[in-house]
């Protein structure tokens, strides 16, 4: 089912006898579901855009690459720079907005900026029952009551499938600084980034790889901005830094990010991919009883990515910590989420009984 329409969607998801399985551009299969596949492809479109206000409003179904294109072309962006899953999940398709949105995609520059959910303005979406809802608006302080468009945000299509969504642009950046450090261990790393992140000199992503490209450890550091501006900052934090060792300057686009932000050194390597967020503190001490084949820490070590052998719960291993893990990329018999305490979980069942009261959106993708 692909329709082009609000209303159409409406009615077959009035109409529907049994579960359904939303789909956006297919790129991010991230937890199982059965059902019929419902598409959202086909509302795809930008309907407004105002650089002026930093506002765009498209469909749900409208390509990243679109609305990135079409922000370039007024030397804007979207600032959370979401993560294309295609390449560590072995997907094709085309990523949309609302597939972002559902599942909160954010990168490196999270840490800075804050997440997608932190960009939205306004969401129009049908629930389970059919009912088109809207929520939101096109400016930050619009919210009236419940705030469904952070709710919305994250929720997996479990509440409801998004039709339209308005987001918050950024103006683009002059220039990119990288700074490399080499041969730190994970805790000296984490420390590393944590002095940059905790510095007047305004780091946009903060990363560290045990094993580079070389083989070797990597630490980075990402400062955007006027170019004299990156160059003080840049030297203020080699200096910050020195103590850690020897740190290389580099100016230029930036593009290495990218490898970082979609996690590019797991795409080609067998085994399961985990999602682990908690202090950047307690970071390396969780990785160290991993047992991973590979690991890569972003946000300043409050993101850890595990790459581990098939058919391991690493949850199991890990106990109880200050954060949760996710089942990236794996086998169906571990759950996809982190378990919610009863209370949440409780929370969770009487929010989804209001807006799919008969459990047929994506049931089922959160267990």
């Amino acid at each position: 089912m692909t329709p082009k329409t609000e209303e159409e969607l409406a009615q077959m998801i009035a109409g529907a006898n049994g579960p359904l399985r939303i789909k956006g551009g297919g790129t991010r299969p991230i937890g199982h579901c059965d059902g019929d596949e419902l598409s959202t492809s086909a509302m795809s479109g930008i309907s407004l855009y105002e650089p002026g206000a930093l506002t765009i409003v498209a469909g749900a179904g409208t390509p990243i690459a679109e609305v990135e294109k079409t922000l370039a072309a007024e030397n804007q962006r979207l600032a959370f720079e979401p993560m294309d899953h295609r390449a560590l999940l072995g997907t094709k398709g085309t990523p949309t907005l609302g597939g972002m949105a559902a599942a909160n995609v954010s990168g490196p520059r999270r840490i800075s900026v804050g997440a997608c959910r932190d960009f939205m303005l306004g969401v129009r979406f049908v629930d389970g029952a059919g009912n088109i809802v809207k929520n939101g608006g096109r400016v930050m302080k619009n919210v009236t009551g419940y705030d469904l468009v952070k709710l919305l945000t994250g929720s997996y299509g479990t509440l409801g499938v998004l039709t339209e969504i308005s987001l918050k642009v950024l103006p683009n950046v002059e220039t990119t600084g990288t700074l490399r450090l080499h041969g730190l261990t994970d805790r000296q790393a984490v420390q590393a980034l944590s002095s940059a992140l905790g510095s007047p000199f305004e780091a946009t992503a903060a990363a560290h790889m045990p094993k580079g490209s070389t083989g070797d450890p990597v630490t980075m550091l990402r400062i955007e901005g006027f170019e004299t501006s990156v160059k003080y900052r840049a030297d203020k934090l080699k200096d910050l830094l020195k103590a850690y060792g020897e740190v290389e300057i580099a100016v230029g686009d930036g593009a290495e990010w990218t490898a970082v932000r979609d996690v590019n050194a797991f795409a080609d390597q067998e085994g399961e991919v985990w999602r682990i967020s908690t202090k950047p503190s307690d970071a390396p001490e969780l990785a160290a009883r991993l047992d991973a084949k590979a690991l890569q820490y972003d946000w300043g070590g409050g993101l850890i990515w595990a790459l581990t052998d098939t058919g391991r719960d690493l949850r199991a291993t890990l106990g109880d910590f200050d954060g949760h893990a996710t089942l990236v990329r794996g086998s169906a018999g571990v759950p996809t989420f982190q378990p919610e305490a009863p209370a949440l979980a409780a929370i969770t069942a009487g929010l989804r009984a209001k807006f799919d009261p008969r459990g047929i959106l994506n049931s089922g993708i959160m267990n």
